[in-house]
């Protein structure tokens, strides 16, 4: 069995990533999947899901195929009778038939060979007097260990599923070539000795395939059904021998509930080196609480219904004589999945960054409980960056911020100069107060970069930002107006102080040059002063100050003008 995300019906909440216990669950922008590598087919993201996007997929196909040549047995769960209620057992059995299956066995004879088999080891000193045996009649207890708790694969009880075992059974009972087909929830029981493993309602649309209606079968057994009362199992292959042997407090058994109980097993037996004695442990209350038969607060009703339909213990084993099966199983001790390098996890919490007081966000915004799970998850291709939103924010910001500087000189941009200049204006007509504007233009640039190259024209620049730097308040502004242009924004400064300023900054400039070995004169800078008063709110203070730039340079370059009264008035040259 397989589980499938409907991309037509995914709205992306990742609903199915935070309850996935195995991290399987891929994102990537609007996308989501599952990766079947990863995936221990728990169900847990099924329910999950509020928009049903989520689907089990089994081998229906290969199974209706089964049940055109008549010789298939299937193995039909005990479950299905509160799948198909109101219907009766007897009525889904004769559909099954109906439907071209040659024998249905009822899923009793596996929990029956399982339950033997445990009560043989059971009786083994080691066993009963001390140790830890973990039950491992559910695939996916096992898969979840083999992924993630590899130090517990030891542990495990050598034991086939009950599934994997009934179908072993089955072939020796009719021959190694019968087709075996499994209906029921939990689809990765049966393994290679199951030909063909399907949903309860991958049967159901078998039968309407096949055009038999389960409800207008005879409420009597068509056929002489095959033996399904138990003798020494219960639901599941556990002995009921065991259960009235050892009460639930008992050192020696210990029954246990939910995947998250794994994390508290490794440490009890591989830190604390703790005998546990024999545990049972399932992900849910059974397979009548699997997330394919229905919704958890059913569950007691469902109880009821397959409780009603149970029949009597038989007085003596229901095995057939003489058929001699292996029911143990072999786990190889090797780690499922392979971390990614703590280096590249490591990198990628950078790129995410730290919340202000210095921790990882763990905001969960992402599907993941923490950073540390999602770093994990990105580095195995799981998911991408473009699914954390504290990352995209960050990287906004950062796009934000190279926006408002010049890449070059380090300066204002353009964009940002706009904006202060208007904000400016807006203030000193509530204020009153008034403001200056700097425009500087290098002169003979356009020299430097065609006799020493554009490397040597950045360098000027650079130098030229720095020293505009230098000279200003924290509260004044420099941006790079374009090319070899400058512009600085001088809060609360009169045309006088202005002035100073300008002739420190051309006087720096030409420094620049000295320094940077050029000709005395080749390297300097004319600059336009223009001051904004909020009486002359008709004027472009930038304007004016480009224009007293432009008188800078009629006058011979290398100096400062002020802008006139008339300044706005003169034809720009």
């Amino acid at each position: 069995m397989d589980f499938r995300i409907d991309p037509e019906l995914c709205v992306a909440c990742l609903a199915c990533v935070r309850v996935c216990p195995s991290d399987a669950v891929a994102v990537e922008d609007e996308r989501v999947w599952i990766v079947d590598e990863a995936c221990t087919r728990v169900g847990l993201c099924l329910p999950a899901c509020p928009h049903e996007a989520i689907i089990a997929v089994g081998d229906a196909t290969r199974a209706l195929e089964f049940t055109l040549s008549h010789k298939a047995v299937l193995i039909l769960a005990v479950e299905s009778a509160a799948w198909f209620y109101p219907a009766t057992p007897e009525q889904v059995v004769n559909a099954c038939y109906a439907a071209g299956f040659g024998v249905v066995h009822r899923g009793v004879l596996g929990d029956e060979l399982v339950a033997k088999q445990y009560l043989d080891l059971w009786a083994e000193e080691e066993w009963g007097s001390g140790g830890t045996v973990i039950r491992s009649t559910c695939p996916v207890i096992v898969e979840t260990i083999k992924n993630q708790y590899p130090e517990l694969i030891p542990y495990l009880a050598p034991v086939a599923t009950p599934i994997e075992a009934e179908a072993r059974y089955l072939k020796a009972l009719y021959g190694e070539d019968t087709p075996i087909v499994y209906t029921g929830v939990c689809l990765t029981e049966g393994g290679a000795d199951v030909d063909a493993a399907i949903t309860l309602a991958e049967l159901e649309g078998i039968f309407k395939k096949r055009g038999v209606r389960v409800e207008d079968q005879p409420l009597f057994f068509s056929r002489i059904p095959e033996e399904r009362r138990r003798y020494w199992s219960t639901a599941g292959g556990l002995p009921l021998e065991l259960l009235k042997e050892e009460r639930q407090s008992s050192r020696r058994f210990r029954k246990v509930r939910g995947l998250g109980a794994l994390e508290g097993i490794a440490r009890a037996v591989g830190v604390d080196r703790i005998d546990l004695g024999f545990v049972d442990i399932l992900p849910c209350e059974g397979c009548l609480d699997h997330p394919l038969l229905g919704p958890k607060e059913e569950l007691f009703r469902r109880r009821a219904i397959v409780g009603a339909t149970e029949p009597p213990r038989a007085p003596a084993p229901v095995l057939a004589d003489g058929v001699e099966i292996e029911v143990g199983a072999a786990f190889a001790i090797e780690a499922g999945a392979k971390q990614p390098a703590q280096e590249l996890v490591d990198e990628i919490i950078d790129l995410i960054g730290l919340a202000p007081n210095g921790r990882t966000w763990d905001s969960g915004a992402c599907g993941y409980a923490t950073c540390q799970e999602f770093a994990v998850a990105a580095a195995q291709g799981r998911t991408t960056l473009k699914s954390c939103p504290r990352y995209l924010e960050r990287q906004a910001a950062l796009a934000q911020q190279q926006a408002a500087v010049d890449a070059l000189t380090g300066l204002a941009s353009f964009r940002v100069l706009r904006d202060r200049l208007a904000n400016e204006v807006a203030r000193c007509h509530r204020s009153g107060d008034h403001f200056a504007v700097l425009f500087l233009d290098l002169d003979n640039f356009k020299q430097v970069n065609d006799r020493f190259g554009h490397e040597a024209g950045n360098v000027v620049l650079r130098e030229t930002a720095r020293r505009c730097t230098a000279h200003i308040r924290s509260t004044d502004l420099a941006g790079r107006y374009g090319g070899d242009e400058f512009v600085v924004v001088l809060v609360g400064t009169g045309e006088e102080g202005a002035s100073g300023v300008a002739e420190k900054v051309r006087a720096a400039v030409e420094e620049v040059g000295v320094g940077l070995g050029y000709p005395n004169g080749f390297v300097t800078a004319s600059i336009g002063v223009a001051e904004y008063r909020p009486e002359h709110k008709e004027e472009d203070v930038l304007v004016a100050a480009d224009r007293a730039l432009y008188r800078a340079k009629a006058a011979g370059r290398n100096r400062v003008r002020v802008a006139t009264g008339t300044e706005s008035e003169e034809p720009s040259t």
